[in-house]
């Protein structure tokens, strides 16, 4: 390579998007194809790949876990749940909790996960936690997957400014064939494979510098042992838990039934809207009289368009008017939710007001008409 093309280079080395964007994107990629459940992010800093991580529908369980307390402190609020989320629950449940420790130590909450991440952190470690790590991660937590970023030390002569690390606190930096040797060594010993990526590409004629930033994934090759490992694992807790959000669901009973009673009161407040507006069309025109009930075809695009039978309709009686319930329940949205017929009736009941036999949703109309 041209020396001068170099000195260029170094000059104008700029990464669309952030390298940091490209290693949180790399795992939300890594995410939506393996699908995991239980995702445990390893020295999550200001928890900004948590925040990312949370709109991912797979997800039941975050954590995160770094040395820094106060790091975590200043933005897990983000991790709590909006108002929104209370107003139109998930249909899946999430937990996110945040842990204060060292990766060089065990507790069992560490237990379960799908997925690690560690992103940009085993160069802060000081070389006897790094002698700590593989066992923690790979031998203890022994995830499924595990997704370890460094930086590669062969790409900072391209980098203004950086003249031994690119950060201060960083306690070594890897070229390729010694972040390679190492991870090759963990995977051998712990039974896993790895496949060596990375985000950050060299500019054109310089591929051999590798990516700026260096990214080895671990899959794990046979299932855990089950008894005779989890025997090994130690039961004492040693992090400090500082953060704890669990997010309303429609798995919760309570959120569900609220869901419900809102979805059967809206969309009867449609189907009742519609019957009395071709009511009042009938009575505008006395000799424009209906063959049959009016049509139920009136359904908004929110809803969907349904057929329905003559018995599923609306009718009116004195200043009542009533909405089947199984005109109700043939809605997508109220039967996804509630599963079956005889669910809707028990998450209704007594908290919607209904005719006698139980059998539709019952609207008083006297005050509507004197209002009119």
């Amino acid at each position: 390579m041209d020396k001068n093309f170099k000195e260029e280079f170094t000059q104008i080395v700029k990464f669309e998007p952030p390298l940091y964007k490209q290693r949180y994107q790399f795992v939300k990629d890594l995410v939506e194809k393996y699908k995991p459940k239980k995702v445990a992010d390893l020295g999550c800093a200001d928890c900004t790949l948590l925040w990312m991580l949370k709109f991912c529908s797979c997800i039941e369980v975050l954590a995160g876990l770094d040395i820094c307390e106060n790091k975590m402190q200043e933005k897990m609020h983000t991790l709590s749940p909006l108002p929104v989320d209370y107003l139109q629950p998930s249909e899946r449940s999430l937990t996110v909790t945040l842990h204060h420790g060292s990766v060089a130590h065990k507790d069992p909450c560490m237990l379960g996960f799908d997925l690690v991440t560690c992103i940009e952190l085993i160069e802060h470690l000081e070389e006897s936690d790094l002698k700590k790590f593989p066992e923690v991660v790979f031998g203890f937590m022994a995830p499924s997957i595990v997704v370890i970023s460094t930086p590669n030390s062969e790409f900072n002569t391209l980098l203004p400014g950086v003249k031994l690390y690119r950060h201060p606190d960083h306690k070594f930096e890897w070229s390729q064939a010694q972040f390679q040797s190492w991870a090759l060594e963990t995977a051998r010993c712990y039974d896993y494979s790895v496949e060596f990526t990375g985000v950050g590409h060299p500019p054109t004629g310089m591929e051999k510098i590798g990516f700026c930033t260096q990214i080895g994934v671990f899959l794990r090759k046979y299932p855990q042992a089950g008894e005779s490992v989890q025997s090994e694992k130690p039961t004492e807790a040693v992090y400090k838990t500082v953060f704890k959000a669990v997010y309303p669901s429609l798995k919760d009973e309570k959120y569900l039934q609220n869901a419900v009673i809102r979805e059967v009161i809206f969309t009867a407040e449609i189907i009742k809207h519609r019957f009395m507006s071709k009511r009042e069309e009938y009575s505008d025109d006395p000799e424009r009289k209906p063959t049959s009930q009016p049509s139920m075809d009136y359904f908004t695009d929110y809803l969907g368009k349904l057929v329905i039978e003559k018995n599923m309709e609306p009718f009116a009686s004195g200043n009542e008017v009533y909405i089947p319930l199984t005109t109700i329940f043939a809605f997508p949205k109220v039967k996804r939710l509630c599963g079956t017929f005889e669910k809707l009736c028990k998450l209704i009941a007594g908290k919607v007001t209904l005719s006698s036999d139980g059998s539709a949703v019952m609207f008083n109309i006297e005050h509507e008409n004197e209002e009119d």
